[in-house]
């Protein structure tokens, strides 16, 4: 008998066993307090609610509600620092839910049964009505209320925060590149200038010469210009996939890659997911999101992909960080992915979410200064380093808006320079409102950067304006670029076919490109090689937004389900053995 069997038996003999009454109710110290037609309407309205021993009754940041326990034990939990903490368990008789809801916040803990358990449920409005009904039970919730968020703040103070150290100087490339690396990977850190007197004295004097940068682990090991795989490696950071056949492999880690492990790992599907970077993708660096659905007051691309990044391993795909995919071999039903170094791994189907990449700035010298005062999107790990000064930024989409807004609150003045002739042309509407609300944000129409100046690191950018012609020097330490973004693709197999611009072709296209070898036709998102499929930015003709690339992430998993089972049906089952007489 399977454990699924076995778990739907114990619990369908606790409900047989346990309904709640208004005399259970009546067991309970903070109920009590109610009269008996005030416990028989509760016990009416109460969810029923069983779990069997390891059930989970709540994560955290889910939507809160009033809980009472009945019978059993459970242990609560919360992630402090990067790691889970045993905050407290619950016995029969205690009640909990309470902080979420009287603060209007998410479920603030994860709750998990420790043994078979009885637990009554109300949701917020009915909550709300039994604190209106006796003071008594509002005061008491109150003042628990109130010490467990004592309770929980000493456990945010006492718990010491792994916290990585990097020294390097700011117009150090690989400095920049480990910022950025260490940012995207929701990793914590300080950086310290050994240029800056004030900082000198807070870097640890072996760490006052060169070489830069220079890494202090939180276990105290220092490491000398690092690569990022070595770096990520003594982080903890996953780095070689595990198991050796996947039933999908992800290939990018930005929304629609991520969201294709989300839906991939939940489905029960073996998934890994290769980035190269970080997760989060250019979204990951974008400072506020605030037209994704399901956010009223917006949150940044930093925060979203961390809680994508949280489901996906939750569910148990496996995310890998620092290695790239250099080609796609394909034999048989099977695929091999090769990622550098040589390693490969095998796959039933493949899901390239690769995206796109920032457009380079086609003026002489500033390949030269990237990294140097030339910067390609915004990480907020960068706000710091622009405090009071005079910024501009290229690009008339969302993300340069969205990195004005951010930068206002720490520059001297922002200056977007925006080629087109009027700004609605690629920017929201909700973004053009709030960028009129900035008194420090300027905006720059049928402009564009025809020249950048300095050596060592950017000291001025040349201007010119597309009505009058004239051409204007500006002095300037910070550019940040935002012009548009090109498909990488050309690592892949001719047989995937892609558009004029690398753009990966689907669905139909895929079948016009005179490249699809099958009688059926490919899945919508399925590319030119049955079992590739292609999602997000990278996908020729997809809207170029978060959402939409979310939405194909988890789209491409429906088709790879619908893909899979068409080999199963198309796989012999493996020959019997000869039946050989006995004797």
């Amino acid at each position: 008998m399977s454990r699924r069997h076995i778990c739907f038996i114990r619990r369908q003999t606790a409900y047989n066993n346990a309904m709640i009454t208004p005399e259970t109710l009546r067991t309970v110290p903070l109920l009590a307090l109610l009269d008996d037609t005030t416990l028989a309407e509760l016990a009416a309205l109460a969810a029923d609610m069983h779990l069997i021993d390891g059930e989970w009754l709540l994560r955290e940041g889910e939507t809160s509600a009033f809980f009472v326990l009945l019978e059993g034990a459970l242990e609560v939990t919360k992630r402090v620092a990067g790691a889970d903490q045993v905050l407290t368990h619950h016995h029969a008789g205690d009640y909990f839910g309470e902080v979420g809801l009287l603060l209007g916040a998410p479920n603030v803990a994860n709750v998990r049964a420790t043994s078979d358990a009885h637990v009554l449920r109300l949701d917020a409005t009915d909550f709300h009505n039994l604190m209106g009904k006796s003071d008594q039970i509002a005061a008491r919730i109150l003042q628990t209320m109130t010490r467990r968020v004592t309770d929980l703040q000493r456990v945010s103070v006492e718990t010491p925060v792994p916290r990585t150290l990097i020294v390097g100087h700011p117009a150090d490339l690989e400095c920049y590149d480990l910022r950025q690396f260490l940012s995207g990977n929701h990793q914590d850190f300080h950086w310290l200038d050994p240029g800056d007197p004030v900082a000198l004295s807070l870097i640890p004097e072996d760490l006052r010469k060169e070489p830069y940068p220079a890494i202090v682990l939180p276990n105290g090991d220092i490491l000398r210009i690092p690569t990022k795989h070595d770096l990520a490696e003594r982080l903890g950071l996953q780095t070689t996939p595990r198991q050796p056949l996947y039933d999908v492999v992800i290939i990018g880690g930005g929304p629609a890659g991520l969201a294709a492990a989300v839906y991939g790992a939940s489905e029960g599907l073996r998934t890994l997911l290769v980035e190269r970077e970080a997760p989060g993708g250019q979204a990951g660096t974008s400072s506020r999101i605030e037209n994704y659905l399901g956010f009223p007051t917006g949150l940044s691309g930093a925060d979203l992909s961390e809680r994508a990044l949280q489901q996906a391993e939750r569910f148990g795909a496996e995310i890998v960080v620092t290695r790239s995919a250099v080609s796609i071999q394909q034999e048989c039903a099977d695929a091999q992915v090769v990622l550098d170094g040589g390693q490969t791994v095998e796959t039933r189907s493949i899901v390239l979410a690769t995206g796109v990449t920032w457009r380079s700035l086609e003026v002489p010298g500033a390949a030269n200064l990237v990294g140097k005062g030339i910067y390609y999107g915004a990480a907020r790990t960068e706000a710091l380093g622009v405090r009071g000064k005079d910024v501009f930024l290229i690009g008339g989409g969302n993300s340069a808006g969205q990195a004005a807004m951010f930068f206002a609150d720490y520059a001297q003045c922002v200056t977007l320079l925006i080629r087109a002739s009027t700004i609605e042309k690629g920017m929201s509407q909700y973004l053009i409102d709030q960028l009129r609300t900035k008194a420090n944000i300027r905006v720059h129409l049928n402009a564009s950067v025809t020249a950048v100046h300095g050596d060592a690191h950017l000291e001025a950018i040349s201007v010119c304006d597309a009505g009058s012609g004239q051409e204007e020097r500006l002095n300037t330490d910070s550019l940040f670029v935002f012009i548009g973004a090109d498909a990488q693709t050309n690592w892949l197999p001719e047989t995937i076919a892609c558009d004029d611009r690398g753009y990966l072709l689907t669905g139909l296209a895929a079948r016009q490109s005179g490249k699809w070898t099958l009688e059926r036709d490919p899945y919508l998102l399925e590319t030119s090689v049955p079992g590739v499929f292609a999602a997000g930015d990278v996908r020729h003709g997809s809207i170029k937004r978060v959402a939409s690339g979310v939405g194909e992430g988890s789209m491409a998993i429906a088709f790879i389900h619908q893909y899979l089972a068409l080999l199963e049906q198309e796989t012999p089952p493996a020959a019997e053995p000869p039946a050989y007489p006995a004797g």
